[in-house]
């Protein structure tokens, strides 16, 4: 029985995980899967060889203090690998562990497929050549990593976007207002903070403040927050303290349920972006990191925009506040702004549409197309043998 060994370091490369194993499955039952992940990948069967959240960090200031558990796992992840021979190792997202395993893989012999591109295309150009002698093949979520990657001689599949599989467009508005109680009349806001320790730590008071602004000026506004993962405990110990108190969801069906209620999003920077644009949901998207991060990316990005969706567009369609300029009064007066202009909302769904035509695979799903790039790697190693 072949072995398909997975590395996800977060919830997002948990769900992806999951999905591509689904996908293997499909086509491939007598495959057989082991690895590191979260609850998804574990309901699909992979007992994780440690718990995932000791890999969900972020930022200097929260890795740091980190360094000897991080490269204790990362011996402990690259013993396994050596001890169980997969057919192929398919790491997930979390470039800083992904990388480092990958160096200590790659004398193995075993082909090494990395699940979303690392994005050297926006910071860090100088980190190809590492990658190219470390992975195998990239499978990248974003159109023009295509050409970049191409362009550095380092083998990429563009499988599109796993957040068009996510199920965020098939909530049910009517049946998370009476889950919920919430009158026709008040308005949904879904506040997403993020799902790594840091970043929800420094954005949830601010998030707190702005809705609160924005209540004065739009009254009947309700928020909702999903909660889950690593910083579930930390949302809900925040959120209690807001002055407007939000609802909480903890499920992907209540958290879909939402997305169809509501009116408008406060959200962080990232995928939670790409899934509004999915369920139609117009947002601002907020983020903030240390200072000393912060001045360190600040040099090395290379792209003018932090939104996905401004990203494939090429332009702001969705307002950004970041750093400095991410401040509860800049937040609620760009939030009460789409919830009271219905031309700024419009416009938003209309640069939504432009940018998932662009994030579609060739064919099929984008965890279809996933499992496709795997299993032809492991292909060629069987040739090869």
């Amino acid at each position: 029985m072949s072995l398909v060994y997975l590395v996800a370091g977060e919830a997002s490369g948990d769900a992806l995980g999951a999905r591509l194993i689904a996908a293997l499955r499909a086509r491939r039952p007598d495959l057989a899967f082991a690895g590191i992940g979260g609850e998804r990948m574990a309901a699909q069967g992979v007992a994780s060889l440690f718990p995932m959240r000791e890999l969900a960090l972020m930022g200097l200031l929260e890795v740091l203090p980190n360094l000897r558990r991080l490269a204790r796992r990362l011996r402990e992840a690259a013993a396994d690998i050596a001890a169980r021979r997969p057919a192929v190792v398919v790491t997930i997202d979390s470039p800083g562990f992904a990388m480092r395993l990958a160096a200590r893989v790659k004398p193995l012999g075993i082909p090494l497929v990395h699940y979303v591109a690392p994005q050297v295309w926006a910071w860090r150009p100088g980190r190809v050549a590492q990658i190219r002698e470390r992975v195998d093949r990239i499978l990248a979520l974003l159109p023009f990593e295509l050409p970049f990657f191409e362009a550095a001689s380092i083998p990429v599949t563009f499988v599109g976007h796993p957040v068009l599989e996510s199920g965020a467009d098939a909530g049910d508005a009517a049946r998370f207002r009476a889950r919920h109680g919430i009158a026709p009349e008040e308005r949904v806001v879904v506040a997403m903070p993020g799902s790594r320790r840091m970043e929800a730590a420094r954005l949830l008071p601010v998030f707190g403040e702005a809705l609160r602004l924005a209540a004065r000026r739009a009254p009947g506004l309700r928020p909702v927050v999903p909660v889950a993962g690593v910083v579930e405990g930390m949302v809900r110990a925040a959120a209690a303290a807001w002055p407007v108190a939000p609802v909480l969801v903890a499920t992907p069906e209540d958290k879909h349920d939402a997305f169809a209620a509501a009116a408008a999003g406060l959200i962080k920077s990232g995928t939670s972006s790409l899934e509004m644009a999915v369920a139609g949901v117009p947002h601002v998207v907020a983020y903030r990191v240390n200072p000393v991060t912060a001045a360190i990316v600040r040099r090395l990005v290379r792209v003018p925009y932090a939104s996905l969706v401004n990203l494939l567009n090429e332009a702001p369609v969705v307002t950004e506040h970041l750093q400095e300029d991410c401040t509860p009064p800049a937040l609620a007066e760009s939030l009460v702004r789409l919830l009271r202009d219905p031309a700024a909302a419009a416009a938003q769904r209309a640069g939504f549409a432009a940018a998932l035509a662009r994030l579609r695979p060739p064919q099929g799903r984008p965890s279809e197309a996933a499992a496709a790039a795997v299993l032809e790697a492991m292909a060629r190693r069987e040739a090869a043998a």
